[in-house]
């Protein structure tokens, strides 16, 4: 009994340290990716860039998200990151002027970026502190994220504005339940990887964020 006791109790110990490291590195890399995004799409607004389109950003963002997965484990994933949170800070920027441009925009920016915020620090604070294990989200969002990116696709197409703010407040929902998934998912050891954690969390947080700004755009009758 005392020998299981002692093989069992440095696993547990190692086990621990190895998840909060990765809670460390996923942060401190989610912070520097979130900032660079920021001046980048900074840099984008001040150059009045134009949007890349549908196309060229769908390319973009998959292109780069299959690199960054492909060499997760080496030193160039870490290239990668900041190649995909910098293009698709690109890609924000042309969309945050447009709003600017709006009367009340500047209100509607600073409160999307806001309740961006407020979310992501609530369901991050409640899964930390409550370490619920909410792994059983993951086929459900998974599902959900392909048939919202579909109908998204649809709208676009079809000109359908009514879907499109349909598609916009499922994203809410989904990107919120996303974030729960994946702060449970480090903190209870099923997400070893820290670049792959730090870039689902960084696209919870850009589709929260420019999904908030379309609703809350609609509500204020501006778009």
């Amino acid at each position: 009994m005392n020998t299981s006791m002692t093989n069992t109790t440095p696993r547990t110990e190692t086990a621990i340290l190895a998840t909060n490291k990765v809670i460390r590195s996923t942060y401190t890399l989610l912070s520097m990716t979130l900032l660079f995004s920021a001046v980048v799409a900074g840099i984008s607004m001040s150059l009045n860039l134009p949007h890349p389109g549908l196309l060229l950003t769908l390319g973009g963002y998959f292109g780069l998200l299959y690199a960054t997965s492909k060499y997760r484990n080496s030193s160039l994933g870490l290239a990668f990151v900041f190649a995909l949170t910098g293009f698709m800070g690109y890609t924000l920027g042309p969309m945050l002027n447009a709003y600017l441009a709006m009367a009340n925009g500047g209100q509607i920016v600073m409160t999307a970026m806001g309740g961006t915020g407020a979310i992501f620090f609530g369901l991050s604070g409640y899964a930390m502190i409550s370490r619920k294990d909410f792994s059983f989200m993951g086929g459900f969002l998974m599902v959900g994220i392909l048939v919202a990116f579909m109908a998204g696709l649809g709208a676009m197409f079809f000109e359908m504005p009514a879907l499109s703010l349909a598609v916009s407040a499922m994203f809410v929902l989904l990107m919120a339940g996303l974030i729960l998934y994946e702060t449970s998912n480090i903190i209870n050891g099923g997400e070893t990887n820290y670049i792959m954690a730090t870039v689902t969390l960084y696209v919870a947080i850009f589709n929260l964020f420019t999904s908030l700004l379309h609703l809350l755009g609609a509500m204020n009758g501006r778009e």
